[in-house]
């Protein structure tokens, strides 16, 4: 089992996210420390890109404010190994496909598995399309996290059957954002995920309140929220740790009680 496995070895995990170089790296590498110290069972970062396709505003122009900071894919991986020094918590990437063909996979890959990042999330990659990447990351030890999406249907076993670490559930059409209200059926997701494997499934895309951080991870086996960090940092700037510190306790608790 990879190390993102173990996230969930203790109950329902809250996953974190954050946009690597937003405002600053110095900064990012400030809250990496304070959500691992909050309770965050796993970090998601985002590789800042000029076209992020599934994100909405909010990550949009975090992914905006990164580059404009001067973050490149070079000095994240920097800063990641710099994190895993103190950091024991699994680490992933959110990046897209052409970062990673840019900086070219193999070498991409290495990197990875040399700064300690335990897997990738790349929402452009289809999974009839995985063979792009999958030999790369498994070569390398890096696990390539399946999506599936309200629109996966008769695809979501097939998925299922070859995911590695976890499987993200999408839980509303569209791009990543917090919403007031999520009417997919996950249940119904989950339960076909379940009935094909073993490997812990969570939800994503508009969680933003404890109380649907706990509804959701009841309902599957964690909750991921990155929008909702994200707004706290646009709204603190480089003095967001308190505030992504008490956040984060708030979100993990409201999961943890419902164990």
């Amino acid at each position: 089992m990879s190390r993102i496995g173990n996230a969930f070895n203790h109950g329902k995990a809250f996953i974190a996210f954050v946009t690597g170089g937003d405002p600053d790296l110095e900064t990012t590498e400030k809250l990496i420390y304070a959500m691992q110290e909050a309770g965050a069972d796993l970090i998601e970062i985002g590789v800042p890109f000029s076209d992020p396709i599934a994100e909405g505003i909010v990550i949009q122009e975090a992914n905006e404010r990164a580059l404009t900071a001067g973050c490149t894919t070079d000095k994240l991986f920097d800063m990641v190994a710099s994190v895993r020094k103190k950091v024991q918590v699994p680490l992933v990437f959110l990046t897209y496909i052409n970062p990673i063909y840019t900086y070219g996979k193999e070498k991409f890959m290495l990197k990875c598995r040399e700064t300690g990042i335990d897997g990738i999330i790349v929402p452009d990659l289809p999974y009839e399309e995985k063979e792009e990447l999958e030999p790369a990351c498994d070569k390398y030890g890096i696990d390539l996290i399946s999506l599936i999406a309200p629109t996966s249907r008769e695809r979501i076993k097939k998925i299922a059957e070859n995911a590695k670490g976890f499987i993200y559930c999408v839980s509303s059409m569209g791009v990543t954002g917090v919403r007031t209200e999520i009417k997919t059926d996950i249940e119904a997701m989950v339960r076909l995920v379940r009935e094909t494997t073993k490997v812990p499934c969570a939800v994503g895309f508009g969680i933003s309140t404890p109380e649907q951080a706990a509804k959701f991870a009841a309902l599957s086996d964690g909750a991921i929220v990155g929008s909702a960090i994200v707004k706290i940092v646009v709204r603190n700037g480089k003095d967001s740790e308190k505030a992504v510190y008490e956040y984060v306790k708030s979100m993990k608790e409201a999961v943890n009680g419902i164990n």
